[in-house]
Order: structure tokens, then sequence, then C-alpha cells
């Protein structure tokens, strides 16, 4: 072999080891989340852009199964930090000590309605999501449905089978929809409802917006869901009106927290730092009406306008508090509609 070959070769060996060995360099920082899938890459893009040697991989799942995993996985999960996962989860995750306290650069920026109530927070919120209707025009048409104006209209005979919502074991929106009737009504008169409602309802899926997904394809004609994804699905063209109902909607928050057992403690930093940047806050915007940074959101096209005013003071404690039973009593009186896991 020429001497110019074999340098070549020897250069490019050499430039593969580097590259390996700038691969392995890198810390691989397990990221727990109850994102929407199609959101996932642009965040990672966005924060890997700025810490290339940091290595985001999620383990990614709806609320409900991601909390379950949490509390069996206890002081022996893999999870670094869990992120964009409901306040409500995190505040039962902080109860059984699995949350390291830590206060990310610019959290002072933050709307306090968005973080921990300790000095030094345990869990901080991005973005809110809110419960809303999607419905399907052409199908409710065809079923001679009439658009629903509250939760009470839900209970009309005329929707028997046409209604699809989420388990709220499985679905963080599923929990948020039982846990603020019982706040809007009373326990024992949202137990009333949701037996009624039962009736009407064809399935509960084990994903928030998969209602929604089913209503934008005419799978069933009524999800319930929440606003973001019913805008966007609108926005992108399907035949759906996306409803707020009159009485109140109940709404939680995305936010994250650092796993205390977490070898890699100063990536989940930075990576909670970036979370509570203003470039963050825009991606959370993208899609959600409501973000944590004051200032930062704009309107989101087909977002209904009357969902910010109907938004309930939410107990986010109680309703952490409460889950375990509320739960256990819904799947007694329900669970036979769930669709298999």
């Amino acid at each position: 072999m020429k001497l110019s070959n074999c340098i070549k070769v020897l250069m490019g060996a050499t430039f593969m080891l580097g590259c390996a060995q700038m691969a392995e360099a890198k810390t691989k920082l397990t990221v727990y989340t109850a994102i929407e899938p199609e959101e996932l890459h642009g965040f990672k893009q966005a924060f890997e852009k700025e810490n290339s040697d940091i290595d985001l991989q999620w383990v990614r799942d709806s609320t409900g199964i991601i909390t379950a995993k949490l509390l069996a996985e206890k002081d022996n999960t893999k999870a670094d930090i869990v992120w964009g996962v409901a306040a409500t989860s995190l505040l039962m995750l902080k109860d059984i000590n699995m949350l390291e306290a830590y206060s990310p650069k610019g959290v002072d920026s933050l709307n306090k309605k968005f973080l921990d109530k300790d000095a030094t927070p345990s869990w901080v919120g991005q973005r809110a999501w809110v419960a809303s209707l999607c419905y399907n025009i052409y199908e409710a048409k065809k079923h001679n449905l009439p658009q629903p104006t509250s939760w009470a209209d839900l209970l009309d005979p005329v929707y028997k089978g046409h209604l699809v919502m989420p388990n709220p074991a499985s679905s963080g929106t599923g929990f948020l929809d039982v846990s603020s009737w019982m706040q809007i009504m009373g326990e024992d008169k949202a137990w009333e409802f949701m037996d009624g409602l039962h009736e009407n309802i064809g399935v509960y899926t084990h994903s928030g917006s998969k209602p929604c997904k089913m209503a934008a394809k005419g799978e069933f004609p009524i999800g319930i869901s929440f606003a973001y994804k019913g805008a966007q699905l609108k926005s992108k063209g399907a035949p759906i009106e996306v409803i707020a109902p009159k009485e109140g909607l109940g709404w939680d928050v995305e936010a994250f927290g650092i796993i205390k057992s977490s070898e890699n403690k100063e990536a989940a930093k930075r990576f909670a730092d970036w979370s509570v940047t203003k470039e963050a806050n825009v991606i959370y915007n993208k899609g959600y009406a409501v973000v944590a940074l004051d200032g930062v959101a704009q309107p989101v096209k087909n977002y209904p306008e009357e969902a910010m005013g109907l938004m309930i003071d939410n107990d986010f404690l109680w309703a952490a508090a409460n889950r375990t039973r509320i739960l256990k009593e819904w799947e007694t009186r329900y669970g036979t509609k769930s669709e298999a896991k």
C-alpha cells in the first residue's frame, strides 16, 4: 500500500475513533414523558443543539401509565427526570420523596400558578392543557346529533354509543375530567353524572388525545378530549368543532421534576434550566395556549376563545390526594367499557 493511502486509512480510522469516543462521552438522560409523540423530536432537537453532550432518551406513554410505572419502580426507576407529566402526578411522586428539589435558572420569571409551593420547588410547570369536546359535524349530522354546549347535554339518550372518553386511570386528561366534575358538581352529583354518561359512552380509551383523533376520523361523532388536540386537528382540516362546555373546564399542568435517585443530576438540571427558558416556552405555545412564562403565549388557531375564562379553580392537592380512591371507584363502576391495552 502506498504511503499516502496508509496515511488516509490512518486518518480515517482516527476520525472514526474520535467520533466513537465523542458518542461515548455523551450523557444519556432518560426522560419519562407524556408529551405527544409528534412533539418530542422538536424538543430534543432544540435542547441538544445547545447541549450536544447530552442525549435525551424518551420513555413515552400516557400520564396514568407513566405515573403507575414510576410509583411501581420507586427507587429502582431508570428515569432521570419526569418531564411533561401532569402536576397531580408529580405531587404524588413528591409525597413519596421521589423528587429532588431544584430551582431552575430563571424560574422566578414563571407564573406562580405553575410552581410547587415550596421555596425550592420539587416540580415546575411548563404549560396547561384544558378539557374540551371534539364534535365531528358530518358524523353528527348523519346520526342527527345536536351540538352540545354543556357537560349536562351529554346525558341526552340521543348520544347513546356515540361518545368516547379517556380512561382516567391511564390518561391524565381522563383524570382531570373526573376530578374537575367533582369540583364543579360535588362528588355525589359527579358520580350520578358519570353513571348517566357511562350509558352513552362507546369506549374509554387509554390516551387523552385519542378521543379527539377518533372524532376527527369519524370513528365516533364526539370525543371528550382537550382543546390543544382539537385545535391542532381542525387546523389540519378535520371536520370538527372544538367545544368548551359552559359549566367549567378541568385542566392540569404539564410539569417536570428531577428524580432523586438519578445518577445524572447535572445533566437533568441543565435540561430543567432549558425547560424554563423563553425558547422552550415559545415551543410549548405552538400547540398550547397557556404557558408558564408570562408574555410569551400567542393565540392558537382554532383554540376556543372562551376556554381561558372557563378554567376552574383547580385544587391540585385535593386531586392528587384523592386520585387513588377515585380511580378505584371509577374502575369498579365503568371499567368494563375500557379498550384493551
